[in-house]
């Protein structure tokens, strides 16, 4: 049973997370290890489907449901799933749908937990996206699906499978029960990709021959293309006239060596000339001592006029200064000063100069003059030194000017002296050192053309390699796409469709499907009865072709030990079928529904042992009632109300 319940995927727990609370719904039985059988029941509108649409969020829908009760108060949802055996949580953010599933080992509520892992969503082929890693515990990753299914056309187009692609053999939803589209007729190529779903699962997809195409189409562009620039390259090459491999390597050898000796001849010429002009080195020192003496004197100068400059400007604050402390002086003299014509306390009249006010006694304050002699003293001081330093500069200035312009006439006259005493010397040699760059220019771009000549030529030859590479690739991957064994694979999906076939009879017979015969899967799948395709039937009818169809694919896959993830969801087995809650309608409908059922007990308890399926039912049989893990009641006197519990309005 370990080894059963190891393989693929099984779901244990779904939390709805809210600010302060949350929405649990429990698939684990007694022991702890996932129910074979979890019946979701109670009225319409309380959550049973948002239950398994959640699941399905969980493991990688694109969107999750947007009820009422459901947007204020989910803020996240986690599914506790086995993979491959092992606990993982995986976690998705509710509101607008995310980009990314948070996934880690453990179960809820389990205390040191490992750190969640983010799991992009897009691209589903993404070596870390939550598709690859669903995919891998089904033993399904990196397989991909062709464009078309035609056995004569190994090139074409291929894209990698995803979980959502697999997720169409887990779950059979409400609207597509009784509906005409149960293997997607409306949508060409997701039928295309449904058929070609099965095949994978079943280990009858010819995996190797698509990739084998995809290969051989791939290398036959590249190809293409290199054979177009390997032309045009060529082409190149002969409109400029490189010549061949010999001779651009014997001109390469050529130039390399005539610079290498133009090297040698400079340096000799350098070091000659050096010692013809060694007598000129006492003018040199001299020069240089010149040319610092110019520098220094040429600074000096700059220093003294920027601090004239600055100081000026000072001078000029504290003349101000003086003024105002002057016209402060004098006002005392202008004009009379302001006296006390009322005592400040009483307001009695004064008839000025008392001390003391004749009414109250109080002291008077009579204003006195303003004494600013010592600010004067102080500016004045100031403003007389300054003039002083002003003076001493500008008397400065003159000395400082003709000292630089002496230096500067030293300075000429020395490199003068050191030009007129080294022309003689080394003039004789300005003629060879002329011939020598001409020699080692002309080296240079010889040497530059045979570089790109050989640059081009090995540019050819490098392409033609991989044009021949390229070739036996293309040949090597034909023979063995020719030795695929294409027939035996066809051969093996026959057998499996016959299979898959067989036991949809054998469901429909067993529910007592009226008027029952000629059932069968034509080989693209499509589920007929009574010679007609599904399609022909009643909804009614429909609905319980699409029950069998799916369970048949469900149980041979899981039978047969396929890459099937193990678990099935289905949503609402009783639609079309006319049976009311309390099961006052058709009896010939209710002991349908007891049929179904019993299959799925029989079934999960014998060689179905293992598997996981999860159903949603308003009213499931009270013989059901052993599986069924919540049962909504949709009245606020009776818990749970739904899955929102406390939304009850």
């Amino acid at each position: 049973m370990i080894g059963l319940r190891a393989h693929g995927i099984r779901l244990r727990r779904l939390r709805l997370h809210s600010g302060d609370r949350s929405y649990d719904v429990d698939f684990r039985a007694a022991d702890d290890a996932p129910r074979p059988l979890s019946v979701l029941a109670g009225a319409f509108s309380t959550g049973k489907t948002t239950v398994l649409e959640f699941v399905d969020y969980c493991l990688g829908a694109s969107d999750h449901p947007r009820h009422p009760e459901i947007m204020p108060k989910v803020r996240a949802a986690t599914l506790e799933v086995e993979l491959s055996g092992s606990p993982y949580l995986i976690e998705r953010a509710v509101g607008e749908p995310s980009m990314f599933a948070y996934v880690r080992a453990g179960r809820l509520d389990e205390p040191g937990a490992t750190p969640p892992v983010r799991r992009p969503l897009r691209p589903s082929s993404h070596p870390e996206s939550l598709s690859t890693l669903l995919l891998s515990h089904c033993k399904l990753e990196g397989v991909r699906l062709r464009d078309t299914l035609a056995q004569d056309q190994p090139g074409a187009d291929t894209d990698p499978l995803s979980f959502r692609e697999l997720m169409w053999l887990c779950f059979l939803p409400n609207e597509r029960l009784d509906d005409k589209d149960l293997l997607f007729e409306s949508v060409p190529m997701k039928h295309l990709k449904l058929r070609q779903v099965v095949d994978v699962v079943f280990d009858v997809h010819d995996d190797r021959s698509v990739e084998l195409g995809r290969r051989i189409r791939a290398v036959e562009s590249e190809l293409s293309a290199a054979r177009a620039a390997y032309r045009a390259a060529e082409q190149i090459v002969e409109e400029q006239r490189v010549g061949d491999r010999d001779h651009l390597e014997a001109l390469h050898r050529t130039a390399k060596d005539e610079l290498a000796a133009c090297a040698q001849a400079l340096a000799a010429l350098d070091a000659q000339a050096r010692a013809d002009t060694m007598f000129a080195e006492e003018l040199r020192e001299r020069h240089r001592g010149a040319a610092l003496a110019a520098r220094h004197a040429a600074a000096a100068l700059r220093d003294r006029e920027t601090q004239l400059r600055r100081m000026q400007a000072l001078r000029g604050s504290y003349a101000e200064d003086v003024a105002k402390w002057t016209m402060l002086t004098e006002a005392d003299r202008l004009f009379e000063p302001v006296r006390v014509a009322s005592c400040p306390s009483c307001l009695a009249p004064l008839s000025g100069g008392e001390e003391h006010c004749p009414a109250c006694r109080l002291p008077v304050t009579q204003a006195g003059p303003l004494d600013v002699t010592a600010e004067l003293r102080a500016a004045k001081t100031r403003l007389a030194e300054l003039t002083g330093y002003l003076d001493e500069l500008q008397e400065q200035l003159p000395r400082l000017r003709e000292e630089a312009e002496r230096a500067q006439l030293a300075e000429a006259r020395a490199a003068a002296e050191v030009d007129e005493a080294t022309t003689h010397a080394i003039t004789p040699y300005l003629a060879q050192r002329d011939a020598l760059a001409r020699r080692r220019e002309e080296a240079a771009a010889t040497l530059q053309r045979a570089l790109s000549g050989l640059r081009l030529i090995a540019s050819l030859e490098r392409r033609a390699a991989g044009i021949l590479q390229q070739m036996d690739q293309v040949a090597a991957d034909r023979e063995e796409l020719a030795a695929a064994g294409a027939q035996a694979r066809r051969a093996d999906r026959s057998a499996v469709v016959r299979r898959v076939g067989a036991r949809y009879r054998e469901i429909l017979q067993e529910w007592r499907y009226p008027k029952l015969a000629d059932a069968y899967l034509a080989e693209d799948l499509t589920p007929y009865m009574r010679g007609e395709p599904y399609t022909a039937a009643s909804s009614g009818g429909r609905t319980l072709i699409a029950l069998a169809w799916q369970l048949a694919l469900f149980e041979i896959a899981w039978e047969s030990r396929s890459s099937h993830p193990g678990f099935l969801l289905l949503d609402s087995p009783q639609k079309n079928l006319g049976v009311a809650g309390d099961f006052t309608g058709d009896p010939a409908d209710s002991v349908t529904i007891e049929r179904v059922y019993r299959h799925l007990d029989r079934w999960l308890a014998g060689r179905g042992v293992g598997a996981q399926i999860v159903v949603a039912d308003n009213a499931p049989p009270p013989e059901a009632a052993a599986d069924v893990v919540v049962r909504f009641s949709r009245r606020p006197d009776q818990p749970p109300y739904g899955l929102i519990d406390d939304e009850t309005s």
